[in-house]
């Protein structure tokens, strides 16, 4: 070989970082799709914020228990004290919890307007049937989210909530108390019961929501975003997600976030007593709100129905209506088949308003409590 020669092929220098960049991440691709991708455009065009919302307030959630998690202990003895220390003496720490707590409550919110919007405008008809039921199981799991980090304060409100929830699986026959005594980590609500509700909280569903998250927006890449049966016919005209629907999105994140941070500035999220667990239950004891329904059925149902535990009925009537809303793709052939099926929006108008009276009648005050 002559001293002339290179002694291999030359590698070209980067032009600059995000060149070098670039050449190494190899993003190329994912910059094609998100160049290529577009959002159509018509009167319900609005509906399509709600799935960018959703995840940003999942977003802001895990930043802010993140943060809490630096100070919290998950253990009988000290939770309430460690979250007493965060709300009182961490800088921002009442801030962040404040965040947190109406973050959850919001971001709950925005899930299931997500989802009514996605039924209404039978957005689950072929061929995006897994990216409803996707969407379905990620909904149940921002419910396990919430009734998971409730009872992590370990205050009275949340224990004695805990308490009845975890009550209420065990009248499922056979395996119910099983799941029940899983849950509670023995027969009663204990520091055991905070233990794994925290490990619940942060780690198992976190790993869940991951997985089915990735898999949600991995088909919602790939079937694009559906159009309304009415309009599908007039092939509406779209936009360019990168930039011009993006920035859009980012504007609503810039409201969630200021009323998020108005909500925690002048509502802070009240710590309240802490969990006796000896004590008397006090009066007026209820769920966060998206259980409320639930809770006040529950309430008005017999001891008995036919022979039957009235609870049992209650549970198992849940039960299939959640199997409902996950096989609704299957079960609603005639949206599959582009065509009008209204009886299944008036079943779940009947459902909504139901949801609202019960959730209304669960928060007035029960006799001789002062609201």
């Amino acid at each position: 070989m002559s001293s002339g020669e290179p002694d291999g092929p030359a590698v070209a220098a980067p032009r600059s970082p995000l060149d070098w960049l670039k050449d190494r991440v190899g993003w190329e691709g994912l910059a094609h799709l998100a160049a290529k991708k577009e959002v159509p455009i018509h009167r319900y065009t609005i509906f399509y914020y709600l799935g960018g919302m959703a995840l940003f307030l999942f977003t802001v959630q895990v930043a802010t228990g993140i943060l809490l998690l630096l100070y919290y202990r998950p253990s009988a003895a000290e939770a309430f004290e460690s979250v007493q220390y965060i709300m009182a003496e961490v800088p921002f720490g009442w801030l962040i919890r404040s965040i947190h707590s109406w973050g959850a409550n919001i971001f709950v919110g925005v899930v299931v307007a997500h989802m009514l919007s996605v039924f209404f405008l039978k957005a689950y008809r072929a061929p995006r049937e897994m990216t409803w039921i996707t969407g379905v199981l990620l909904l149940f799991i921002a419910l396990g989210f919430g009734f998971s980090g409730y009872l992590l304060p370990w205050n009275t409100l949340a224990f004695f909530a805990t308490k009845v929830g975890t009550d209420v699986p065990a009248q499922l026959p056979g395996i119910g108390p099983l799941i029940s005594r899983i849950l509670r980590g023995g027969s009663d609500v204990t520091g055991a019961t905070l233990s794994r509700f925290y490990g619940i909280h942060v780690a198992i569903l976190p790993a869940i929501t991951t997985l089915l998250l990735g898999v949600h927006l991995l088909l919602v890449q790939q079937k694009g975003m559906s159009v309304p049966p009415s309009i599908e016919p007039q092939k509406p005209r779209a936009m360019r997600f990168v930039p011009d629907f993006l920035l859009r999105d980012m504007v609503g994140w810039l409201v969630a976030v200021a009323l998020l941070a108005a909500l925690a500035a002048f509502m802070p999220w009240e710590l309240g007593v802490k969990a006796e667990p000896f004590a008397p239950a006090p009066a007026g004891i209820r769920p966060e709100w998206f259980f409320l329904s639930m809770f006040q059925f529950l309430k008005y149902l017999p001891a008995e129905i036919g022979g039957v535990s009235g609870e049992l009925v209650g549970v198992l009537f849940f039960g299939v209506l959640a199997a409902i809303l996950v096989f609704v793709p299957l079960l609603d052939r005639k949206a599959s088949l582009g065509r009008s099926s209204p009886w299944w929006n008036r079943l779940a108008l009947v459902a909504l308003a139901g949801a609202l009276v019960l959730m209304i009648l669960a928060l007035r005050p029960p006799p001789g409590v002062t609201p």
